[in-house]
């Protein structure tokens, strides 16, 4: 009894001596222009990034966020930040969302040093601009004039959700946009013809290191930046990926960089000449300002798109090299390069390590050790394997095949030992983040260190593997997501329970803004015909409308006598018409179901019940088998050939009993992300030529 009361009156002694350092952080929707054209953004106290928040450990952090936005609830989650569950800042599942014209604060100790950000976890707003660094010093520590923060980020012109529309209907446009777009007469002028058609005829989409098309990166919100510093001084650079879907490299013109801690934890000391940071990552790295010349550092997309810098010194300027571009057609020697990095056991020195890093080298992570014993003493650990899965043509992101909404909670239990054995099945890198803990990355899980380096957030390179370990110590519901803002919001995404908090159900209703529904409508208009869909689609589903409608070349036939009664007589209409209205069930890129009514003003045919599946075949040729109502089958064949980046070509054929052959053949040419031009020859309605469109 005396040792309880002891220690409450030792806590409440502290807490009343605790500093409490206070901030006010508005969000609001602001015309901005990061990339030199005025778009309508999200801003935090006026700004993108908003304010570094900086405290000491033992201080007690009181953050006032205000709600300006007109419409939009938001939220703010304290990334990399050891703080209660109700602090965490996810809407409905840890924290009340901040609804329009709202406050909440928030109110937290700092319990640890390093660097850390904050961002929004609602919806797509963290790529407008709801992001921030946050620095903690050691207590007692007084804030240094060489310690900089780098705060990287992407930015793009066009709404989130458009840009996840783009993404979700599987379009080029992106590749079209960064230059990285197959096509025929790509793969014959680089030489790689045989793996393009290879990859086809294995019913692969062409690969990419990154999804999204963007039109500037930014450090501190700015495409580059002046760093004040005396020729002879170290800075300490603290680096932090806010990027909404992009890897970055970064390296400095000095020469090789010495990190000293990621993911807010210290760590031993190592150097390395180019560093791949993942969505979500921290790296404190240190610089010496050479005694002449204006020196960059540099932060280059992985798909090596655009670049932004910091510059320091003054004199002649000596730029960062950055990384080659890569090539888009050869998808073994892309792989290829990462997997001769994936030595899982093998240890390398530092002078080994740089002298065969490769021009795109993989996180340092088989290097970096803790400046301390991590080992977590009795472990017993429990191992989960979770596959990191996803299909790029669908873009459905998944762990274990299913997303949040399919399959909701890792079940945990206080006090055991968690390892997560994340396997990537992809060709992407996943940065999958831990809310609330740190965990042990386990290079070696057979033989792991004693000093395995502490982390929050890890990258999981395509087609491997990663183990990490954590102590679930805590209480309720924990998120477990990658940190690319899309994939997280297609599916890739859980919550670690621990059972004390929501039920599976209220959490599977809170996380409904991931993966929710769209309405997209894509369409042609020509002069002879139109086609097209309009969908409300969400991962595996669609519901709505198809047509198919052509005009120009009327057509005279014989009554037609049906067994329900006439069903059209001489002269046939100016326009023909089905119009499906559709449910349509996504299995995998290779297989999927469909049906609903038809309803039709064809010659000899009638409304109708009509359901079917489709099948890829070899060369992403599409297969559809259907049947409906009224006894007749239909058989077709569809194939996109991309002759170039913006010119490609298609060809249809069917075969209905009912109604025999038909078919079309045509070309496109994207204009643009909503508009392409389209000529077409139809076996019944001739040729034409028009406009495609998307929204």
């Amino acid at each position: 009894m005396f040792r309880k009361t002891l220690s409450l009156l030792l806590f409440l002694t502290l807490s009343a001596t605790a500093k409490i350092v206070e901030y006010d952080l508005t969000i609001a929707s602001e015309i901005v222009a990061p990339a030199g054209r005025n778009v309508r953004g999200l801003t935090i106290n006026g700004g993108i990034p908003g304010p570094t928040l900086r405290f000491h450990v033992g201080d007690t952090a009181r953050i006032r966020v205000h709600n300006r936005l007109p419409r939009e609830e938001t939220s703010t989650h304290w990334h990399g930040l050891l703080l209660p569950n109700a602090q965490d800042g996810i809407s409905r599942v840890t924290t009340p969302p901040i609804l329009a014209g709202q406050s909440h604060t928030f109110e937290f100790p700092l319990t640890h040093a390093g660097t850390y950000w904050y961002h929004s976890h609602t919806g797509l707003q963290e790529q407008r601009g709801v992001f921030g660094a946050i620095v903690v010093l050691p207590e007692g520590a007084s804030a240094a004039a060489n310690d900089h923060v780098l705060l990287l980020s992407d930015w793009t012109n066009e709404n989130p959700d458009n840009v996840m529309k783009t993404l979700m209907r599987g379009s080029d446009w992106y590749g079209i946009k960064k230059g990285t777009a197959q096509s025929i007469v790509g793969a014959i002028r680089a030489g790689e013809l045989p793996a393009y058609l290879k990859r086809e005829w294995a019913r692969l989409p062409p690969m990419d290191v990154s999804d999204v098309g963007y039109d500037a990166f930014l450090i501190n919100g700015r495409r580059s930046i002046e760093l004040p510093g005396k020729p002879g001084t170290t800075m300490r650079l603290r680096l932090i990926n806010a990027g909404a879907s992009t890897y970055f490299y970064t390296e400095s013109s000095t020469g090789p960089m010495s990190i000293v801690a990621n993911d807010g934890m210290d760590v031993r000391p190592i150097r390395q000449k180019r560093l791949l940071v993942g969505n979500g990552e921290t790296y404190d790295v240190l610089v010496t300002i050479p005694r002449t010349g204006r020196w960059e550092f540099r932060a280059t997309p992985q798909d090596v798109s655009g670049h932004a810098s910091a510059f320091f010194g003054t004199g002649e300027l000596h730029p960062a090299e950055g990384p080659p571009r890569l090539n888009p057609y050869n998808m073994n020697a892309s792989l290829g390069s990462v997997l001769d990095q994936l030595d899982e056991t093998g240890m390398l020195t530092d002078a080994a390590a740089l002298a065969q890093e490769r021009a795109a080298p993989l996180p340092p992570y088989k290097r970096l050790r803790a400046t301390h014993n991590t080992a977590i003493p009795n472990a017993n650990p429990r191992t989960i394997r979770l596959h990191l899965t996803g299909d790029m043509m669908r873009y459905i992101w998944t762990i274990n095949g299913k997303t949040v909404t399919e399959e909701t909670v890792i079940p945990v239990k206080r006090g055991e030992v968690i390892r997560f054995e994340l396997i990537n099945d992809t060709m992407m890198h996943h940065p999958m983040h831990l809310h609330g803990h740190f965990f042990r990355l386990l290079m070696d899980p057979a033989n792991p260190p004693a000093n395995a380096p502490l982390k929050h957030t890890v990258d999981v390179p395509p087609m491997s593997r990663r183990t990490i370990e954590f102590l679930a110590n805590e209480k309720r519901d924990w998120l477990f997501h990658c940190h690319i803002l899309y994939h997280m919001h297609a599916g890739m995404t859980r919550v670690v329970s621990y059972g004390d908090g929501l039920r599976p159900r209220e959490l599977k209703l809170a996380l409904s803004d991931h993966n929710h529904p769209m309405l997209m409508l894509d369409a042609s208009i020509e002069t002879h015909m139109s086609m097209g869909h309009l969908m409300l689609q969400n991962a595996r589903n669609d519901l709505g409308l198809r047509w198919h409608a052509g005009w120009g070349h009327d057509k005279t036939g014989e009554p037609v006598v049906h067994d329900g009664g006439p069903v059209h007589t001489h002269p046939l209409p100016d326009v023909e018409y089905d119009v499906d209205v559709m449910w349509h069930r996504y299995i995998n890129p290779k297989w999927s179901v469909f049906g609903g009514y038809r309803f039709t003003n064809m010659h000899d045919e009638r409304d109708r019940w009509v359901a079917g599946f489709m099948h890829m075949l070899p060369g992403m040729i599409d297969a559809t088998v259907s049947a409906d109502s009224e006894g007749a089958v239909r058989f077709e064949l569809e194939k996109k050939f991309q002759i170039t980046a913006r010119l490609g070509a298609f060809g249809h054929v069917e075969y209905d009993t009912h109604t025999e052959w038909d078919w079309r053949a045509g070309v496109t040419y994207t204009l643009d992300r909503n508009f392409s031009l389209i000529s077409s020859y139809d076996k019944d309605h001739g040729f034409g030529a028009g406009l495609e469109f998307r929204f």
